[in-house]
């Protein structure tokens, strides 16, 4: 057998570490080449830290009754995105983010809602002030009903007063009242706005010519009707005329607002169901004959009188003619509606007539004299004033009577009834205060005209012949 020798060994394994030596070096001389490798931090780390929140910091909002003073407890209130609600003592304590002009909700079941921007820059607290509805007088007659009654507001004699304040003419037609301020309109169509507080004009808008009506107030809006033939509706906080209407014939019926639609007759004999978003009439009805009276609502009905001596009962919906009932003689003043009756002056007949919301007559009672003035209702009782100078109590389900008195001067206004007086005022100036179940004098007013009485929770205006006049009760501090 042969034998390798270690010349011939070595021969064999220097070819393969020449070749592993030259691997070798290219390896190391492509490392040299390569650029050295740098870490990327990941692209979360490049961002900034986020920004702490900003810091909050504490307001307080009071929250009053406007009527009352009282505070009111658990309403919710927002102050920007913030909210909160009120405490026992009607403070909401909310934390906000800067102190700058904001704005601010109140809202609480029974009371209008309030909205309004408010500073907080330098004032950690604001007082606000919210109304019950229940507690206002929105239009003529203080309720859809037309019953010159209020059943809510208990301000009653004696009084001591608080401010007064002339209205440049002749009242016909009292002032309505909301959320503390006094919308009135003098004969000479000047509507004025004033403070209930303090009794100052908040605004003034002439509108030319001559006004025999109340306004009303829905919302922001406050509605009046002209005898030029003109509806206007105006902003309630400055007065500025926002839009207008016009029938072509003077209008003396006062507003009757119902979600959003005005209820109202004309001299021209038409009546009108003005739809206040559309500002177009929803229907018309055709009667014939002059109206002045306003209209009264009970069930979907819209109950009105005419010259023709009728009381119109018109569907609310599309003015499709229900049920009429005759009276003997004009219809000047407005219907009123409760418990399922209608009572319907009569101006040239001289009576009072009751219809039941069905249209069934019930009774009549004759005055003798012109009854220019509407019927007031209150407890079972009805309240009707002559031209022959004496105001008539009447039992409201007979037309009994059931107590007068009597006054040296013809009345020609409606009675009003507040917290169980019945008030009027006769042609020679007075106001007479009385006891609404008994009839007894309680107190007197030396000067009236035609409707007396208006109000709120807190205060009573008395009607003079062209002067307001803000009563309390005595006992009641200011």
């Amino acid at each position: 057998m042969a034998t390798v020798g270690v010349s011939s060994l070595g021969r064999v394994r220097l070819p393969v570490i020449l070749v592993l030596a030259l691997l070798a070096a290219g390896c190391a001389s492509d490392k040299q080449a390569a650029p050295p490798a740098t870490t990327q931090p990941p692209a979360a780390a490049l961002k900034p830290p986020p920004a702490p929140p900003p810091k909050r910091s504490k307001v307080h909002v009071i929250v009053y009754d406007g009527d009352t003073g009282k505070p009111v407890r658990n309403a919710v209130v927002h102050v920007g995105r913030f909210g909160g609600r009120t405490d026992y003592h009607g403070t909401a304590k909310i934390r906000i983010a800067r102190h700058v002009r904001l704005q601010v909700k109140v809202a609480k079941r029974g009371y209008d809602g309030f909205k309004q921007r408010l500073q907080f820059r330098n004032r950690p607290k604001v007082g606000v002030r919210v109304y019950q509805a229940k507690l206002q007088w929105p239009l003529y007659g203080a309720n859809p009903g037309r019953t010159q009654s209020h059943d809510e507001i208990h301000v009653r004699p004696p009084f001591r007063e608080i401010w007064s304040t002339a209205v440049g003419g002749l009242m016909e037609f009292p002032a309505v009242v909301d959320a503390d301020v006094a919308f009135v309109a003098n004969y000479h169509a000047s509507v004025r706005a004033y403070s209930m507080r303090n009794g100052k004009r908040v605004w003034r808008r002439d509108l030319g010519g001559i006004m025999a009506s109340s306004p009303a107030v829905q919302g922001e809006d406050v509605i009046v009707h002209a005898m030029n033939g003109h509806v206007y509706v105006l902003d309630r906080h400055n007065g500025k005329v926002r839009w207008s209407y016009t029938t072509g014939a003077p209008i003396e019926s006062s507003p009757l607002v119902l979600n959003g639609v005005d209820y109202f007759g004309t001299w021209a004999g038409t009546v009108y169901a003005l739809d206040l978003k559309t500002h177009r009439a929803r229907w018309t009805y055709n009667a014939g004959t002059k109206i002045t009276s306003s209209a009264s609502y009970a069930g979907g009905t819209v109950f009105i009188g005419d010259y023709g001596g009728r009381l119109l009962a018109l569907s609310a919906a599309n003015g499709g003619l229900r049920w009429s009932g005759s009276v003997n003689g004009r219809v000047y003043g407005t219907p009123a509606t409760a418990s399922g009756r209608v009572f319907v002056p009569s101006s040239t007949g001289g009576s009072l007539t009751a219809f039941s919301t069905s249209g069934s007559r019930l009774w009549s009672l004759g005055t003798g004299s012109y009854v220019y003035s509407s019927p007031a209702v209150w407890n079972g009782r009805v309240y009707i004033g002559s031209y022959n100078g004496t105001l008539y109590c009447l039992s409201a389900a007979t037309g009994s009577v059931l107590w007068r008195f009597g006054t040296g001067g013809s009345i020609g206004g409606a009675a009003t009834v507040v917290d169980g007086v019945v008030y009027f005022a006769n042609r020679q100036h007075r106001i007479y205060a009385l006891n609404a179940r008994t009839g007894r004098q309680v107190t007197r007013w030396p000067d009236g005209a035609f409707v007396p009485v208006a109000g709120n929770g807190r205060l009573l205006l008395l009607h003079g012949f062209s002067r307001l006049y803000a009563m309390a009760p005595k006992s009641r501090q200011r």
